[in-house]
Formats: structure tokens, sequence, C-alpha cells
């Protein structure tokens, strides 16, 4: 067993406070990471204060995971100590299903094994996540991170980065498509920077004027106000494909209405409560409105690849892991550009 200091909420109206757990021992298929950093995602915050209900405590959460593999097990063919190694929102699936053998194990019928505030697959050992200065990972779960990138910066790709690259590719994105991003925050900055890279006319569609010159900056052509009505008169049925990354109640049905013939609008977000939809909405113009849940450990290394070739990363903000508190007040005020990421040589 490997002592592994980390930090932990130990109830949901308490605030994170250093811990240590205890890592299992390298088994034949396993690598041990020893992480460098971590990016913080606002679902850590929502399982952190359980939000959601079923948090399970004491809870490490992280899902963005960077660093160096330190020891591997005798059978692990993928792997060697020194590479560069990550790890995203899953540690393991049945393997077996129906999706696992399509390489979408985030849809794992038998449920994967989340990275934290979860089990493994014997669903009963919990997992805890990466505000940790270790981990230890089936090498089928562990993923491949190109030098060329800037270890940091790279590791919200872990969630953040597949999150958006994985509609932008099952919606065949290419050189020359109209593709609209809603709301330009921690998954909106990644969704412009690769549509951007993939070839696509990028707007961004935000609340805030303000948000224009980094819109901009990071890669978006165009620019709309959605607090104006104008706006949608202006892009009325303009957009092959909208990703929508916003988790506050706003009417989809107005959105739609910018989705071209046959194009889709694909949500990412997750609003408090249930949003009506006018079938019109879709039945003029045979329009598409779907979800997407992160992406497949496949996807994942080819998002990764692919931010290599074209150097996309996140724009994080780095602090000690000892500012975690004060990081989560930050991100629900949206005073983040655009992701905390945590120097965990800092535990």
């Amino acid at each position: 067993m490997h002592l592994t200091k980390a930090f932990a909420a130990t109830a949901a109206n308490l605030p994170l406070e250093p811990f240590e757990l205890h890592r299992r021992d390298v088994g034949p298929h396993d690598v041990l990471i020893e992480s460098a950093f971590c990016g913080v995602c606002h679902t850590d915050i929502h399982q952190v204060r359980n939000e959601w209900g079923g948090s399970m405590f004491p809870m490490v959460p992280g899902h963005e995971i960077v660093g160096r593999v330190a020891q591997v097990g005798a059978r692990v063919k993928g792997f060697k100590p020194g590479d560069l190694a990550g790890v995203g929102c899953m540690v393991d699936s049945c393997r077996t299903c129906p999706s696992c053998a399509r390489d979408l194990e985030q849809f794992c019928q038998k449920g994967a094994a989340f990275t934290y505030n979860g089990t493994e697959m014997d669903r009963k050992t919990p997992t805890q996540g990466g505000y940790s200065s270790r981990i230890v990972v089936d090498e089928a779960f562990a993923l491949h991170i190109s030098p060329a990138l800037d270890l940091a910066a790279a590791a919200p790709l872990l969630c953040a980065g597949i999150t958006t690259y994985s509609p932008l590719r099952h919606w065949n994105t290419r050189k020359g498509d109209r593709v609209g991003v809603v709301g330009l925050g921690g998954l909106g900055h990644m969704a412009v920077k690769l549509a951007a890279a993939m070839g696509a006319e990028v707007t961004m569609l935000s609340t805030s004027k303000a948000k224009e010159a980094d819109a901009r900056r990071l890669g978006a052509a165009g620019f709309g106000l959605t607090s104006e009505d104008a706006t949608f008169t202006r892009l009325a049925g303009q957009f092959d494909l909208i990703i929508d990354t916003i988790s506050a109640p706003h009417d989809y049905n107005k959105y739609l209405g910018m989705v071209r013939l046959e194009g889709a609008m694909v949500l990412l977000g997750v609003p408090p409560a249930p949003t009506p939809i006018a079938a019109t909405s879709l039945i003029f113009g045979r329009k598409t409105l779907s979800g997407s849940l992160i992406g497949g450990i496949k996807e994942t290394q080819e998002m990764l690849d692919f931010c290599a070739e074209h150097h996309v990363t996140s724009d994080i903000e780095l602090i000690p892991v000892q500012q975690i508190n004060t990081a989560y007040e930050r991100m629900l005020r949206g005073d983040v550009r655009y992701r905390f990421v945590l120097d965990l040589k800092t535990l």
C-alpha cells in the first residue's frame, strides 16, 4: 500500500482539508503515476457539496490528473517508468458490454468506475481522485501525454477537453463548418479552441459583451450577444452545430432557431430543472437536440494527440492546493480564466 497525501472533503458542509489515503499496491496491469497537476472541474464542487445527491465521504475530488509514471506492473506493455501520463474521469469499466466494445466506456451498461466519489468495479472499494500526490490505475485507463504539451495546461484536457472534443468529432466538424458555442467558461473556451483548430468558423454566443475580446483571442471569428433578441434573428439558421455549455436555466428553443436545416445542438451543461422544448423547434428543419458525456478512452487519447499536434491546451491559473476552498468560491463567481489547476508539489 502507498500512503498518499491528499486534500479531501469530509462532509458536504465543511471545507476541504489535508488528508491521507492508501493507494493499492501496483498489480500486474497497473501503473503508478506520481501526480504533478490536477485540474479543478465544476463537477468537483457539485460532488463535494452533495448537490447531486449520493456523495460519499471522505472524498478526494479531481479527475484531470497528469504526472509521470513511477512504477509499472509486470504485464504492463504500454507504459514505462518516466513516461508522462494522465487519468481522466474513469478508472475502469466492465470492458465487455456493447458500449465498452464500441470504446464508449463512459456509457458502460454496468456503470463505469469513475475516478472519485464512486467505487472500483467490485462495487466495494471507494475511488479517490486527483487532489493527491499519486494514483494507481489499470494501464487500460491511463493516457499518454505528449511532452509537446505544457503539462499543467494539459490537465484540463482530461475532462473539459474531451467533453467538448467528443461532440465536435461525433458531428463530423470540419473545415468551413459554422459552429456556435454557448457560454465562455471552462468548457466553452475549450470548445472554441478545438473547433477553430478543426477549421470551423466559430461564433461565441454569450450574455456578456465583455467576453467578446477573449472569445476572439481564443479563435472565435464571430460574437453574438444573447441578451439581445436581435441576435437570434440575425443568426437564425446559421449554424451547422451548436455546443451548449451552460448549466444555468435558458431557453433551448431560441438557440435551436439558430441551427440550420438538419443541423444539431448538443447539450453539455446540466441546468437544475428540465427545460421545455417545443416540437416545432425540431420539426421545422429536421434538427437534432442531443447531449454528450465526456468520451471513451480511445477518443480521449485521440483528443490528446490532436491537441499536441495543434498546440491546444487550456487557459489556466495554477494555484497551490491550499487555495482550493478559495478557488471554489471564485469559480462560483466566474472569477477564473478559464480553469484552476492544482500544483500538487504543494502537498
